[in-house]
C-alpha cells in the first residue's frame, strides 16, 4: 500500500483551484493543526494517485501549448529577419551556425572514441632532449664519448613503437631571437655546446660564447672575414664582387661541413640560398646551430648514400675544411658532387693541404694529383687558385664526356635515376640526358626564375594553367595564413582579425617546412608576400616528385618519407604547413599512424611554433582528436563553402621542464 501524502495549506483552507479534490473519498478528511501552525490533512492513497496522473496530464498540455506558441514565435521573427537582412548577412549566419555544428559533432565524436584514445602522451626522459632519430642515438648513450674524435653516423630508420612521448626543451631554453637579430646572436642553453666544437679556429667556426648568448659578430674579424673570403670567391670566378653571383646564374649553394653557417648568412645577404648539410654530431652539431641561426640546414652525408636531392640541382657546392676526404673511394665523393652540380656551376674546395707548405708534403702531393686528375676527368676546368682554395667550374658541353680518354662512364638509362632516396653512391655520370641540362649562364637569373614560362614547365609534365592556378590560390590564402598566427583564435570567442587590426611583423617566422610542397607555390607566395622566411620544401618519397621543379625555380628542398624520422634536430621550425599530406599517407595503406606522423612535428617545431594542416573535412576532423593526445591549441576553421577541404591551426605549448 502507498504511503498517505501529506499536503500542506496556507491558513488551514484550500484555495477554489482545487475543486478536484470533489471526487476523492472525503470520508478520510481529517483536519488537524501541525505544530508550525500549518494545517494538513490526511487524504485516501488511491485518491492521491488520480490526483497526481491528472496533474502531470494537465502540466504536460501546457508544455505542448508553450512550446508551440514559442516555435510560431520563433519562425515569424526568422521569416522577418530573413526578408529584411542582406544576403551576405543571411550567407555568414549560416556559415557560422555550420562551424559551430561541425564544431560540436567533433566534440562528440571525440567523446565517442574513449578515454584511452585521448589520453595525453608523457614527456619524454631527460636523455631524448637532443634525440634525432635515424641515427640511432640517444644522449646518454654519448656523454663519455671523445667529441675530438669524429664518429661517423649513417641513417638507417628502424620504427620505434615505445618512442611515443613529447620532447621536453633544455631546461633554460629560450624562444630564438626573431630574424635579422637570431642571425648573429642565439641564446646558449638552446644548444647543446661542450667547447671543443670552436677551438681549430676555422673561418667558419667562429664564435664568442657570453654569459647567455652565443655571438657570431665576435669583433670585426669573423665578418670581414667572411666577406673577404666571398669577395675572394667571386674574383676568382671572374666577377667583381660577391653581389654579381645572382648575375652569374649562382643561386642555390650546397655547403659541404658548413661550420657554424656563417658562409650561408652572408650569402643569404646577397639573394643566395645556401643549404648546410654536415653529419650528426654529439654536441656542437653545425646542423643544429646553424638551424637555430636561422640558417637552412639538415643532417646529411658523402659516406655512403647519395643525398636525397636531385640530380642538377645546385648552382654551386662548397667546402671550406669540411673534412671529406676526396681522393678516398676512387673519387666517388667528386662523383656526386658532380651529379648535384648543375652544368656550369662551381666546387669551391678550401683546405690546407692545397697551401705551398702544405704541397713540400709528398702524401700530400699525391692526394692533391689524385683530386686534381679525377676534376679533369669529370670535364671539370680549374678556373684558379689562390691560397687554401680551389674553383672548379663543370662542364656546360656533353660533348666532353665522349672526348675523355679516362674517367668515370656515363650512367645507363637505369642508373640515371632523377631524384634517389638515399640510394648507394654511384660511380657514374649522372644527368646528362636530362631535358634539365641547362647550363647557369642560360637559366633566368633570379628573381625572375621563380616564374616558370610554358616551355620549362613542360619539362616536368605540368600545364602551365594548372601552375598557374597554384601559384594565384597560394597568393590569396597566404594573406589569411598569416593573419591566423595570433593566439587570440585559440580564445572562446576568437576575433578574426580585420584590416583595421595589426597584421603580425614579418618576421614573425623564419624556418618554416612544408611537408608536402608540391610545385612550391607556398614558398613563393611567402616570398612575394614580403616575409622574412626560408622554406623547406619537402616531396614525399611516396608522392609525385616536383622536387626538381622546386629547385628550378630557385628554391631548395629535399625529398623525404614521412614514415621516417626528419633529418634534424629537435627544436628547429617556425612553423610545418601540410597541405593534401594526410590524403596521400591515408592512400599507402597506413604504412604509419596519424599519431607517428604528428609527434615527428612535434620533434621538429619550436615551442610556440605553428602547424597549419589543410586537407578533406574528414581527415582534419580526425586529425583534431589525435591533437588531442599532443596538448597542441587548435582551432578548426572553414575554408570555402564549395570545398570539402578544412583548414586545422595549431600551436605547440611551450613546457618547461620541472625545476
Amino acid at each position: 500500500m502507498s504511503r498517505p501524502l501529506y499536503r500542506g495549506f496556507s491558513s488551514g483552507g484550500r484555495g477554489s483551484g482545487c475543486a478536484g479534490l470533489d471526487s476523492f473519498d472525503v470520508s478520510y478528511q481529517t483536519k488537524e493543526l501541525g505544530e508550525n501552525g500549518f494545517g494538513y490533512e490526511l487524504m485516501n492513497p488511491a485518491g492521491i494517485n488520480r490526483a497526481r496522473q491528472n496533474l502531470i496530464f494537465t502540466i504536460l498540455k501546457l508544455g505542448l501549448v508553450v512550446f508551440i506558441v514559442l516555435a510560431l514565435s520563433g519562425s515569424l521573427y526568422w521569416a522577418i529577419s530573413i526578408s529584411t537582412s542582406s544576403p551576405s548577412s543571411i550567407y555568414h549566419g549560416f556559415r557560422r551556425l555550420q562551424e559551430q555544428v561541425v564544431s560540436d559533432l567533433t566534440e562528440i565524436g571525440e567523446l565517442s572514441l574513449g578515454i584511452s584514445r585521448l589520453k595525453e602522451l608523457e614527456f619524454c626522459p631527460p636523455e631524448y632532449e637532443n634525440y634525432a632519430p635515424c641515427y640511432n642515438n640517444v644522449s646518454e648513450n654519448f656523454d663519455l664519448a671523445d667529441p675530438s674524435v669524429p664518429i661517423e653516423y649513417e641513417r638507417k630508420c628502424v620504427p620505434d613503437t615505445e618512442m611515443h612521448c613529447l620532447i621536453l626543451p633544455p631546461r633554460n631554453y629560450r624562444i630564438p631571437l626573431r630574424w635579422p637579430s637570431g642571425r648573429d646572436f642565439i641564446w646558449k642553453e638552446n644548444v647543446k655546446i661542450t667547447g671543443q666544437e670552436f677551438s681549430s679556429g676555422s673561418l667558419t667556426k667562429r664564435m664568442m660564447v657570453e654569459e647567455e648568448q652565443i655571438s657570431f659578430r665576435s669583433g670585426s674579424l669573423m665578418v670581414d672575414g667572411v666577406e673577404d673570403y666571398t669577395h675572394q670567391i667571386a674574383e676568382m670566378i671572374g666577377l667583381r664582387n660577391e653581389s654579381n653571383f645572382i648575375e652569374a646564374g649562382v643561386r642555390t649553394v650546397l655547403d659541404i661541413g658548413c661550420g657554424f653557417g656563417s658562409f650561408g648568412a652572408h650569402l643569404f645577404s646577397k639573394q643566395l640560398l645556401t643549404m648546410c648539410i654536415a653529419t650528426y654530431e654529439v654536441s656542437g652539431s653545425q646542423v643544429q646551430l646553424t638551424l637555430e641561426r636561422g640558417i637552412p640546414a639538415m643532417i646529411g652525408s658523402f659516406s655512403s648514400r647519395q643525398l636525397p636531392y636531385p640530380y642538377l640541382s645546385f648552382d654551386m657546392l662548397h667546402c671550406a675544411r669540411c673534412g671529406i676526404e676526396w681522393e678516398k673511394n676512387d673519387g666517388i665523393f667528386l662523383v656526386e658532387v658532380d651529379r648535384l652540380l648543375r652544368p656550369g656551376g662551381y666546387f669551391v674546395w678550401t683546405s690546407q693541404i692545397n697551401t705551398h707548405r702544405s704541397l713540400r708534403d709528398k702524401e700530400n702531393q699525391k692526394k692533391w694529383s689524385i683530386i686534381h686528375e679525377f676534376a679533369e676527368s669529370l670535364c671539370w676546368d680549374m678556373l684558379s687558385q689562390q691560397d687554401e682554395t680551389i674553383v672548379w667550374k663543370k662542364t656546360s658541353r656533353r660533348k666532353c664526356y665522349s672526348s675523355r680518354k679516362a674517367g668515370p662512364a656515363v650512367c645507363g638509362k637505369s642508373l640515371d635515376v632523377e631524384s634517389p632516396y638515399y640510394q648507394p653512391l654511384n660511380p657514374c655520370i649522372a644527368g646528362m640526358r636530362s631535358p634539365r641540362w641547362i647550363p647557369i649562364e642560360h637559366r633566368t637569373p633570379w628573381p625572375s626564375r621563380a616564374r616558370l614560362n610554358s616551355t620549362e614547365l613542360d619539362i616536368y609534365g605540368v600545364h602551365p594553367e594548372d601552375f598557374a592556378e597554384d601559384a594565384a590560390s597560394w597568393s590569396s590564402a597566404i594573406q589569411s595564413y598569416w593573419s591566423l598566427l595570433s593566439p587570440l583564435i585559440f580564445s572562446d570567442h576568437p576575433k578574426r582579425p580585420g584590416d583595421e587590426d595589426p597584421s603580425p611583423p614579418f618576421n614573425m617566422l623564419r624556418n618554416v617546412l612544408d611537408m608536402n610542397a608540391h610545385f612550391g607555390g607556398f614558398n613563393a607566395a611567402l616570398l612575394d608576400a614580403g616575409k622574412s622566411v626560408w622554406v623547406m620544401n619537402v616531396v614525399p618519397a611516396n608522392g609525385p616528385n616536383y622536387l626538381p621543379l622546386i629547385f628550378d625555380r630557385g628554391f631548395i628542398g629535399v625529398q623525404h618519407d614521412w614514415c621516417e624520422a626528419f633529418p634534424a634536430y629537435p627544436r628547429t621550425y617556425d612553423m610545418v604547413h601540410a597541405e593534401g599530406l594526410l590524403s596521400l599517407e591515408t592512400h599507402q595503406k597506413h604504412r604509419c599512424s596519424i599519431l607517428d606522423i604528428f609527434l615527428e612535428i612535434d620533434r621538429i617545431l619550436r615551442p610556440e611554433g605553428w602547424i597549419m594542416i589543410r586537407d578533406t573535412a574528414h581527415l582534419v576532423e580526425t586529425a583534431r582528436t589525435v591533437i588531442t593526445q599532443l596538448r597542441w591549441d587548435a582551432r578548426l576553421m572553414e575554408l570555402d563553402s564549395s570545398s570539402d577541404e578544412k583548414l586545422l591551426v595549431c600551436q605547440k605549448p611551450f613546457f618547461r621542464k620541472q625545476q
